[in-house]
């Protein structure tokens, strides 16, 4: 044996109670004596034999020629006979073949003699390879160890060696020398300089000789590991062709690809010059061909000892230096091949498009975790995900780092919060998304953010974006999209021509980022420095950035830059060097004058914060800081008429908030409070309360210029005078306080309940402020709080207040106002909630606010779906934990409108109502007692107390049904006094059980006068006679609480009529209409007069007022019920009473323009009454809406007309409506301005042609200034439903929910546009021509030779025009070229039937199915396999790619609109995405299969969370597998397996994926379940299919998962 082996101890056996066997000692005498070594030979002897070869020449032994090889088989059964136990000899003997494997590897005839053998006992069947091969490789890996042990401890020696030599070089001094030194002093001597030099290369010559024992070390390892895994290759190559287990074959794998995907490591430490000597020697190739030769084998298809895909996912294409090696890089290749197919299928078309529109305030994030959903605000938000190679949706801030700048994935993260940016989703969305940037994360958090997608440089480039195309929209001289914003906001007198309201709304989601600490600010400074001197140095003309700067540098991180930051001097001199001079044309402009000051006031704060950048201050600018000081000393210090300032003191004041912040605070708190106080009226001297008198609140046009900083200082003095002082505040503090959070939503919210808490805990004990802050969110915050997402949390903190109180006597003011506001916020919710913030047990809502629940939630399942796995898995707890306190059921009529997963749960509660009744007629006789006591007209006022203190809850609760019996419709009959004492002193809690207990009684005895002969008029009016004691006469009864109680027995006759009856009082339309003139407009924030107070009985009523002094604000009885008669009108149309439901609007129109979400509201009985609503109806429920304010087409109004017969509107309709999207909801395509040309990489990609200069104007549904966009507005403008993208897409929704022609039409009408779009665009100049034959015929298969297409098949194509669309104002309307906007409109037209309810989806299903159906090339039987492969394959193409040349085709458009709706889709509604494939089925050919995988394919990943619904997806593709490859299918030409081999890696790799719950890493594994479906699935298909999804199975005898899965159970019962 070489030096190698005498390194290598011999390997231990697999059981030490064999070492000292005697029969291990025979079998090694036997193997030594034919290895030709001498007897009994220790592994280690051979160390002692010198390398020379010379010398071993000379001392060898004299030894005899071993045995011939055919002997050994004699000699082993011979030796076999002597010993009883055949098992143990077997193991002992496996043990030593692997010992001595091990040290004769490098012994060529040993070698071969070891194969030999091994041959011969595989012959008899004597070596079991399912333990040796495992135990021959662990050995090996063991060997190989010990190898680099040795190797290293050989260098290391080397490295003493030299070092010794070179610190014993001599020195010769010759200090005793009589001969004078012939150098000058100081000067070394000849022999010093020789002694030095001779050192020096003693040195280098151990530096070479360390160098050398070092390659010499690698060179014996590499030979040692070649010779060892060559040999194990081919004993494996042996064994493989045994049958093995899969277990085996599987552990052979694993080691084999670690060997090949670590092939070059480097265990010694040593630089890589020297490690890289021995990779290019023969060796290497020796090894890792018979390596790749085991891999293959275990592979092949025709045996799938192991699937392919398991090299997919191996790593092994990964490794980065990838050896000299032909087999190598040939299997390489070939998986780069099949991954690139298999990675195809998990990868919607167009995929590089997808991205959040926020075009709904729902956050749907890409990915899915299994968390509670009260965890879910606390959640990290992905809103996009990175592909991997595989396919897979990866996100993680570490992988978001790793993207390059410029790529494709960059960009596609960069158009994201650029579309953020500009349209202002909810700050919960930014906070969810957005991550620190690294300078300013303490050292505790130094690690990646795992759910992040963005990083500070994407951020940061998406602000730099947006200023430079605000910048290029205020240069462009003429308003932003051709109309004045600032008039929209603003009175005339303030508009300008520059963009003044984007800028605004730019600066509150900027100060908000800068803050947030995302982006570093002294590089963010750097870049916008660099971009606007670079390509862009011609667009900064204006102050407008020096201005935005000037507002957030009193941010803290921002301070700390410019005053304590290394760079500071630099950063101060970039920042100066954005001013410039004004140029307006109106120096008395307020922006004007803004902008032309805002330079001296940044010079003043700099000047203020360091010392030592000062010097480079404007001096200029600093003395016009005087002008400010001036103005300011003749005109503010004074008190100021803000109502009265004329345009140069507006901009004035604008200037002093960003110098002078502190003294314009007072000035205004001092305007607030100008009018004095007075002492609140009708109470006691010692009772005195003072209370501010009225002034008009600060007009929005003025409070928008005010700086952040002044904001910020105006919000916390005027919380201190609303929440602390003991003064009761007047209405103008408060609106002007509720106006400051609403212009800025991002930079100024605040949760109202959480702030108080943390500035004193005992201010919500006190009454008054517990008032105040529940009308300020109850009339004011609503929408703003719902924006911002914390609407569940402040439904949390309300139910706490009414879970504290409702049984609490006496408290009903604040009780009913908290009750009524979480009414209201749970109707404002249209996303999933708990209805715990913990999460467990029943509910703490009232019996009112649990029904409400169950209806929120019907209302949202049906008209928007679940969004997320986990809610669906939730739903029924959440169910159980509002039914365990309510007792309801809802009446048939009711249910039948409900969505099934609700109907299936509430279908089988037992109706109580009878015993209800029962209960009410044992009890009816001691309560009919008690209350004629009580009640007489003569009663004693002390009996109150006594009732109070003996009656029992259970009797209470019928209390007004017996004062209605005794009263008989005469309000005489009974004492109004004592009763309302009585109402007044229980509880909240009962008053609601005997609303309750009224309403059931009321209705029985209506039935029983019936039926003792009076007629129906007579039993209503005295009803409603007995109603208007309790409502108007004596207002005992919370009229909204009584409605809702009522309108919940729709199913008895009377209730809704009685309920209408009650709506059309006089007394409450009067009601109704003094609120509205008290109020005025529903735009409370437009409202420049002086706010009139209702006097607290008017606005309250008896009941609620009783006791309490604390004066109303905006809270009234009328409006309680803004939230209740949405809900009486489902009622009404829910019982078919649809003339009803029209007079309700009829009469309540006007007065629902106050609901603060209408909007929402009318949507969303649309969508959950779609097909039931007559023409009439929705025309009145549309009226409900401010017309003027909503984007309609100019051309809807025509198609709901309910004159004349019902009519589908042309294509052109609804291609404008697209286009409006694609315009105002779809993600531009660039960076660049709405008024520049289209530019940026996506866009590039998605057109390298030249694109015309004209810019993307926001798109209308007709031309005309009454639907021109009107850019993007303020918060407070759109309240509802928050966002102008919100209003483009839900006014879409609205439109194609009124038009009067079924879903079907509809559908088929944007199917028919998308799957011609591109075609028609492109050859529109040629004019249009004829009426479009069928959808599928207007698809062009390209003709490029590698398309494989032909002449045949090219000769009868025939392009389909879509008639009836304008086009050339169509393309230049977008501002995109056509191939962009094809694009473009396809994931418009996704997005939007994705917001629609089911039905539409039902029909997009089936024209999906038709349009694939009916295309020609996949019906044309004549066709070759190779031909309908190529032509499926460039019509599955992205449209992106396919419309650069121009060649999409009608399955790449629909099946890029399905993928496109699939994005968008709540995971509810992913349940019915089946019904595609069952109606493309029975699939007749693999292209129609591919066409199936292609659509369902990328679906799969999303469905991994949802178990049920994966299982049932993944089932009927196997179904469409078994059309074309089952044993009794009839396909037109018979086609072999592996031509269908990616959709089998594909199943391989989706079940694996779905297994691990995400990425598929080495540990994950498919679950039984998933095998057991596809192994009965595979039973049907054809052998060859079989075989290759044979893996794919629960039998751990042929099948490597099934048998993983066997191995871990074992484990886990051992353990």
């Amino acid at each position: 044996m070489d030096q190698s082996q005498r390194t290598v101890a011999a390997t231990p056996s697999s059981s030490r109670s064999y070492q000292f066997h005697p029969a291990r000692a025979a079998i090694i005498d036997l193997f030594n004596l034919y290895l030709g070594r001498g007897s009994r030979q220790k592994p280690d002897e051979s160390l002692r034999d010198p390398p020379n070869k010379s010398q071993k020449r000379v001392h060898a032994p004299n030894r005899d020629l071993p045995p011939r090889n055919e002997q050994f088989l004699l000699d082993f059964e011979l030796l076999q006979s002597q010993f009883n136990d055949p098992e143990q000899l077997r193991t002992i003997t496996e043990s030593v073949l692997i010992s001595l494997v091990v040290q004769c590897s490098n012994h060529a005839p040993r070698a071969e003699f070891l194969l030999f053998a091994l041959r011969t006992l595989c012959r008899i069947s004597y070596i079991n390879w399912d333990t040796f091969l495992p135990s021959l490789l662990s050995s090996v890996s063991a060997a190989e160890a010990s190898l680099s042990q040795g190797v290293q401890a050989a260098a290391a020696t080397a490295g003493s060696s030299a070092t010794s030599s070179q610190s014993v070089v001599p020195v010769s001094v010759n200090p005793t020398s009589l001969l004078p030194s012939a150098h000058g002093i100081g000067s070394p001597s000849a022999s010093e300089v020789k002694s030095v030099e001779n050192g020096q290369q003693i040195a280098r010559a151990g530096q070479i000789v360390r160098e050398n024992a070092m390659r010499n070390s690698q060179r014996i390892r590499a030979a040692a590991v070649n010779s060892l895994r060559q040999l194990s290759c081919k004993i494996i190559l042996i064994g493989v062709e045994s049958s093995l287990k899969p277990v085996t074959h599987a552990e052979i794998f694993q080691y084999m690809m670690n060997w090949l995907v670590n092939w070059d490591r480097r265990d010694l430490g040593t630089e890589d010059s020297v490690g890289k000597s021995w990779r290019s020697e023969k060796t290497l190739a020796e090894w890792l061909r018979s390596c790749l030769d085991v891999i293959w084998l275990l592979v092949e298809e025709g045996e799938s000892r192991i699937p392919f895909y398991e090299l997919l996912r191996s790593g092994l294409q990964f490794i980065e230096n990838i050896p000299d090696d032909e087999a190598l890089f040939t299997l390489i290749m070939e998986i780069h091949r099949r991954r690139d197919a298999m990675a195809m299928h998990m990868l919607m078309l167009d995929q590089h498009l997808h991205c959040p529109s926020f075009g709904t305030h729902r956050i749907v994030s890409q990915i899915t975790a299994n968390v509670p959903p009260e965890a879910v605000p606390h959640l990290r938000h992905s809103p996009i995900t990175y592909p991997s190679v595989l396919g897979e949706p990866l996100y993680g801030e570490d992988l978001a780092m790793s993207i390059p700048k410029g790529s494709l994935d960059w960009e596609r993260a960069v158009r994201c919060i650029r579309h953020a940016i500009r349209t202002t989703p909810s700050p919960d969305w930014w906070k969810r998304v957005l991550v620190v940037a690294p300078c300013y994360r303490p050292s505790t958090q130094a690690g990646p953010i795992p759910g992040a997608v963005f990083t500070s440089d994407m951020i940061c480039e998406a602000i730099i974006d947006r200023i430079v195309e605000l910048l290029k929209l205020t240069n462009s001289g003429n308003d932003c999209f051709g109309i004045d914003l600032v008039s929209v906001t603003f009175p005339p007198l303030y508009a300008d021509a520059n963009c003044w309201q984007e800028w605004l709304v730019f600066s509150d989601i900027f100060f908000f980022l800068i803050k947030s600490g995302c982006t570093d600010f002294v590089d963010f400074i750097d870049k916008l420095v660099l971009r606007l001197n670079g390509v862009d140095n011609h667009i900064l003309r204006t102050n407008h950035v020096t201005w935005l700067l000037a507002q957030i540098i009193r941010v803290e991180l921002v301070m700390t830059a410019l005053n304590s930051d290394a760079k500071k001097v630099e950063t101060t001199r970039k920042i100066l060097s954005f001013h410039r001079e004004d140029r307006n044309s109106d120096p008395n402009n307020p922006q004007s004058v803004l902008l032309d000051f805002v330079s001296s006031c940044q010079n003043l704060r700099i000047w203020s914060l360091s010392t030592t950048t000062r010097a480079y201050l404007n001096n200029e600018q600093l003395l016009k800081g005087k002008q400010i000081d001036e103005w300011w000393r003749s005109k503010g210090e004074r008190m100021m008429d803000y109502m009265n300032m004329d345009d140069r003191s507006i901009g004035m004041f604008w200037v002093v908030s960003y110098t002078m912040a502190q003294p314009a605070c007072e000035t205004v708190i001092n305007w607030l409070s100008s009018a004095g106080m007075a002492e609140l009226p009708g109470l006691q001297p010692n009772d005195r309360v003072m209370m501010t008198q009225e002034v008009t609140p600060l007009p929005m046009s003025l409070l928008s210029g005010f700086s952040m900083n002044l904001c910020l200082k105006l919000a916390l003095q005027m919380e201190e005078a609303l929440f602390v002082s003991q003064v009761v505040p007047s209405i103008a503090m408060v609106e002007t306080y509720t106006r400051l959070l609403l212009i800025s939503p991002h930079s100024m919210f605040r949760s109202h309940f959480s702030q108080l808490a943390q500035r004193n805990a005992s201010l919500l004990s006190k009454p008054g402020v517990t008032l105040l802050v529940l009308e300020i969110l109850n009339y004011r915050l609503l929408p703003l709080y719902r924006y911002q997402g914390k609407s569940k949390t402040l439904m949390y903190d309300v139910t706490k207040i009414i879970s504290a109180l409702k049984g609490k006597r006496g408290d009903h003011r604040i009780f009913r106002l908290a009750e009524n506001l979480c009414m209201n916020l749970i109707l404002s919710l249209r996303d999933f909630f708990s209805v715990k913030r913990e999460g467990k047990g029943p509910t703490e809502f009232t019996e009112t606010l649990n029904r409400i629940t169950i209806m929120t939630l019907a209302i949202t399942i049906k008209t928007r779906g679940i969004a997320d796995p986990d809610h669906m898995v939730y739903l029924q707890t959440m169910l159980e934990q509002i039914l365990a306190t309510s007792q309801h059921t809802w009446s048939e009529k009711t249910m039948r409108h409900f969505p099934s997963l609700l109907r299936e749960t509430l279908k089988g509660r037992v109706d109580k109502r009878g015993l209800s009744i029962q209960a009410w007629q044992q009890a009816e006789t001691t309560v009919i007692n008690q209350c004629t006591q009580l009640l007489s007209p003569s009663a004693e006022p002390a009996y109150v107390s006594t009732y109070l203190s003996h009656s029992f809850p259970q009797h209470r609760q019928y209390l007004c049904a017996g004062a209605c019996l005794l009263m008989q419709g005469h309000a005489e009959n009974i004492n109004s006094t004592n009763l309302a004492r009585v109402l007044r002193e229980v509880s909240p809690e009962e008053v609601t059980a005997n609303i309750y207990t009224l309403v059931d009684v009321l209705l029985h005895h209506v039935h029983v006068d019936l039926q003792q002969g009076q007629s129906l008029e007579a039993v209503l009016d005295k009803a409603g006679a007995n109603l208007a004691f309790f409502f108007w006469t004596h207002e005992m009864l919370p009229l909204d609480i009584f409605l809702l109680a009522l309108i919940d027995r729709d199913d008895d006759p009377h209730a809704l009529i009685i309920a209408m009856s009650l709506l059309k009082t006089p007394d409450l339309l009067l009601r109704i209409k003094n609120y509205c003139q008290n109020r005025g407009s529903p735009e409370h924030w437009l409202v420049t007069q002086v706010f009139k107070r209702n006097e607290l009985q008017k606005a309250l009523g008896n009941h609620l007022s009783w006791k309490d002094r604390y004066p109303t604000f905006f809270d009234d009885i009328a409006a309680r019920l803004l939230p209740v008669i949405p809900l009486v009108l489902y009622r009404l149309i829910e019982n078919n009473a649809m003339e009803q439901a029209d007079n309700l609007l009829l009469a309540h129109s006007h007065f629902l323009a106050y609901h603060p979400l209408r909007f929402t509201f009318v949507r969303d009985i649309l969508a959950y009454f779609y097909g039931h609503l007559p023409g009439k109806l929705v025309l009145r429920m549309l009226k409900v809406l401010d017309l003027s304010k909503i984007p309609f087409s100019e051309s809807f109004p025509q198609y709901i007309s309910p004159t004349g017969a019902p009519v589908c509107p042309p294509l052109d309709y609804f291609a404008s409506l697209l286009l409006n999207l694609v315009n105002n909801v779809i993600p531009p395509l660039s960076s660049s301005s709405n008024c520049s040309s289209r530019s940026g990489s996506m866009a590039d990609i998605l057109n390298s042609s030249a694109r015309p200069p004209h810019g993307k104007t926001p798109g209308t549904s007709q031309p005309g200034p009454a639907n021109a966009s009107e850019g993007q507005k303020a918060f407070y403008q759109i309240q509802d439903p928050g966002t102008y993208t919100q209003l483009v897409l839900e006014t879409a929704v609205i439109e194609i929910l009124s038009l009067p022609v079924s879903a079907a039409q509809i559908v088929s009408s944007l199917v028919q546009i998308i799957v011609n779009i591109q075609s028609t665009l492109i050859q529109s100049g040629n004019g249009f021509h004829g009426a479009a034959n069928g959808v599928g015929q207007g698809s062009v298969l390209p003709t490029s030779p590698s398309g494989g297409s032909t002449d045949s098949m090219s000769a009868s194509r025939s392009t389909c025009l879509i008639p009836g669309i304008n086009t050339a104002s169509f393309v230049s309307r977008s501002g995109y070229t056509c191939q962009q906007l094809s694009c473009l409109l396809i994931q418009a037209c996704g997005l939007l039937l994705a917001q629609l309810p089911p039905d539409f989806h039902v029909q997009l299903y089936l024209e999906a199915a038709r349009v694939t159906r009916e295309t020609w090339w996949l019906k044309d039987g004549k066709r070759s396999q190779g031909e309908l492969d190529s032509a499926v394959g460039y019509a599955l193409m992205d449209p992106t790619w396919a419309a650069q040349d121009n060649t999409s085709t009608a399955i790449g458009n629909i099946v890029a609109l399905l993928h496109a709706f699939f994005s968008n889709l709540p995971q509810e509604w992913l349940d019915g995405t089946n019904a595609i494939i069952t109606n493309l089925r029975p699939v007749t050919s693999v292209a129609m299969l591919r066409v199936v995988f292609r659509i369902m394919g990328p679906l799969l990943p999303r469905l991994a969370s949802t178990h049920t619904l994966f299982n049932k997806t993944l089932m009927l593709l196997l179904s469409a597998l078994v059309d074309v490859f089952g044993k009794t299918a009839q396909t037109t030409a018979p086609v072999e397996a592996s031509q269908i081999a990616d959709l089998i890696d594909f199943l391989h790799h989706i079940i694996h994926y779905e297994g691990q719950g995400g990425a598929v890493q080495t540990s994950s594994k498919p679950r039984p379940d998933i095998l057991a479906l596809i192994g009965r699935a595979a039973e049907t298909l054809r052998p060859d299919v079989q075989h290759l999804l044979a893996h794919l199975k629960t039998n751990p005898n042929s099948s490597i998962y099934a048998a993983a899965h066997q191995q871990n159970t074992a484990k886990t019962n051992t353990s």
